[in-house]
Parts: C-alpha cells; structure tokens; sequence
C-alpha cells in the first residue's frame, strides 16, 4: 500500500514582490544570441541560436576548458612551466609578447589567455599539453563533439581567422556551461581587471569591461576580427543563480557589452532558481522484520528548477511513498517518489531512496523477540 501526501511548497511570499518576468522581445545589435542558465542548462532567450558563424577569441574558451581538465586532472598544476616555442611566439593578432624560448608558469598563462586574449599564451599552452597546437585542436574538436555541439568546428585554439572555422550562440554557451559549471576556479582568472605577468613587468587589462561595469560579472570571453565583428560569452551571478549570454556578429564593442547587459538583466528579472523539496519532513517507512522499526526516505538527488519568477508562488510536491517495506532494506533502495508541479503540471520527479541499510532479523532474533513479548508483563 501507498500513502499519499500534497505539499505546498511555502514560496509564494517569498516572491510576492518579485518583478515581473518580462516579455521576451529583447533589443539586441547582434547577428546572433543566446542566454542560457547554468545550473539547468535551460535556454531563456535565442535569437539565430544554430546560425553557424566566426567567434573570433571566444574560441578560447574551449582552449580554457581543456587547461582546466588538464589542471583539474593534475596532469598540469599551476606551477608548471611552459615553454614559448618559435611558433607561439610569432602569433599574430592580441598577444602578451612572449619570446621564443621563455618559460611562464600555467597560472600566468592563463591569466594572459583570460585576461588579454594572448594568441601566443594559448598557442604556448595547446603545445605543450598536445605536442602541436594541430593536434590540440583535435582535441577541442572532440571535446566539442562529447558536448554535442554540432554546429562547430574548430582549426585554431585563438579564433585568428581560417577558412572552416565556425561555431554558433548555442553550442558557445553550451562549452561555457562546461567550463563555469565543473571548473569554477577559472573564475580567478575571468574576473581579473587588472594584473601583471613578468613579475610585474607587463601590465594586463581585461578585455571584458563587464568585469568592472556590471554587478555579478563572473567573465568570460571576448572576441572581435574584421569578419567576424564583436563577439562575447558573458556570465554573472546574482542570488545564487548564473547566466551565460552569448552574442555573436555585433557591429561595435559598446553594441556587444550593451546586448549581453540586456540578456543578462532579463535573466535575471524575469527568472528564479528554486530548490523543490516537501515542505514537511517525509514520514519514515515501516521496515517488516528489519533490526529497526523503520528507515527514513530522502532524495535522491537535489531538485532545481529555473521557473519565471511569477510562477515562484505556484509550487507544490505530491509524495507517494510506500507503508511498508520487507527487510533487508539496502541504502538507496528506492521507497516512492517526489513529483514537483507547476501550476498543476508535472516539471520534474526524482526517486525517495532508504538513507541507509536496515538488516533483516535472524530466526532466533525473531524468536527472541517473540518470547520477550510472551512473558514480558
């Protein structure tokens, strides 16, 4: 048998002076853009969100995001030195002017690669975790197909110009999810106005004024050629909630700093990310011939889910959850289920489970309990 419980999640004066979400018909100076929450992965907004096109250097986030596998990993630490070969120091384009036969450590080679969009940096860097930037561009293409971004294909790790070298809004924000979602230490680097490498010699200026400029700003890239235009992968944090707002193909620099605070601002006003869970404890279940009387359900994992903010207040949770269960109960068994609507449909659900394992009693403990209970008074 089943028991059945209704739980009105107590939210709706938490955001009874919510703004309203606004409609979604935002002005934007941009071939195309997407805004994406990070948790969820939900998209909130998209203009040409597929429409293959040149990202210039927001190219390095992909570039970033094998750094910080590679550093995660511990094949590299931040300490590491990296070599400047020939080649990355002739790179064109923006560059911290390394020379040919220089050593930096990782930590400043990825500030010049996040902060002032070093070519050289990240050629240096693609080299020594691949053997050649070629082979490394391999790797972010594969990285790229493992996250279902089907609309790029990378031929450099700088985002220089070069015949096949595209990507869209969409699969941007997706790589960016990656990159912010598992490795939140880039965020050291990417929120950095200003530093210096060469112990001090050489200043560093961030080329993304968001850092400075818009509250919450987390990073992230930067870019801009003659053919590609101005380009951004934004994100910022506000209430524990992040956004990533990708704008590609802006005619000027103010127009692509100008169309991810418009995504961003919407985001931010217009949505809420609520953790769903009952109101009230859940009820233990009974454990037959189990070494204990009962065993607690919990989640199996946390619910979060993004809802416009004027839906905050239509929350709820149906719990069905099992009257009994026959020991031995192992942790994790599942025990019933959480629903979570919205207005009265159904979201999302996730499985109760046992939090922890309960053994089954012996005959002869069966026995013993049996007696006790005839001769006990």
């Amino acid at each position: 048998m089943k028991k059945r419980f209704v739980c009105c999640l107590a939210l709706a004066l938490l955001f009874a002076l919510a703004t309203p979400a606004f409609a979604a018909n935002l002005d934007v100076n941009a071939k195309a853009v997407v805004l994406m929450e990070k948790t969820t992965g939900e998209v909130l907004y998209e203009e040409n969100a597929h429409e293959q096109l040149e990202p210039a250097s927001v190219t390095k986030v992909m570039t970033m995001l094998l750094i910080m596998e590679a550093l995660d990993s511990g094949v590299i630490t931040k300490d590491t030195m990296i070599p400047v070969s020939a080649t990355a120091a002739g790179m064109g384009g923006s560059q911290v002017y390394l020379k040919e036969g220089e050593e930096f450590p990782v930590n400043d080679m990825l500030k010049a690669i996040a902060v002032a969009s070093g070519n050289d940096a990240s050629v240096a860097m693609a080299e020594y975790l691949a053997g050649s930037e070629s082979s490394f561009v391999e790797k972010m293409n594969a990285k790229a197909a493992e996250l279902g971004m089907e609309d790029t294909v990378f031929q450099n790790c700088t985002g220089l110009p070069a015949e096949g070298h595209h990507t869209s809004a969409y699969d941007i924000a997706r790589m960016s999810r990656e990159l912010i979602l598992h490795h939140p230490d880039i965020r050291t680097y990417t929120t950095i106005w200003m530093d210096t490498i060469r112990d001090g010699a050489f200043q560093l200026a961030n080329t993304n004024k968001l850092i400075r400029y818009y509250t919450g700003a987390t990073g992230l890239k930067t870019g801009s050629t003659d053919s590609a235009l101005y380009c951004l992968s934004a994100t910022a944090e506000k209430e524990g909630m992040e956004m990533i707002a990708v704008v590609l193909g802006s005619p000027t620099s103010s127009d692509r700093f100008e169309a991810a605070k418009t995504l961003l601002n919407y985001g931010f006003s217009a949505y809420t990310l609520v953790t769903a869970a009952p109101s009230e404890p859940l009820v233990p279940v009974a454990v037959e011939l189990g070494r204990q009387g009962s065993v607690q359900p919990v989640l199996s994992e946390e619910v979060r889910l993004l809802l416009a903010k004027e839906d905050a207040g239509k929350l709820a949770t149906t719990v069905d959850l099992l009257e009994s269960v026959q020991a031995p109960v192992e942790q994790g068994q599942e025990l019933g289920q959480l629903t979570i609507l919205v207005d009265g449909e159904e979201r999302a659900s996730v499985k109760l489970i046992a939090q922890e394992a309960v053994g089954k009693l012996s005959l002869l403990e069966v026995y013993r309990g049996l007696l006790s209970l005839l001769f006990c008074p």
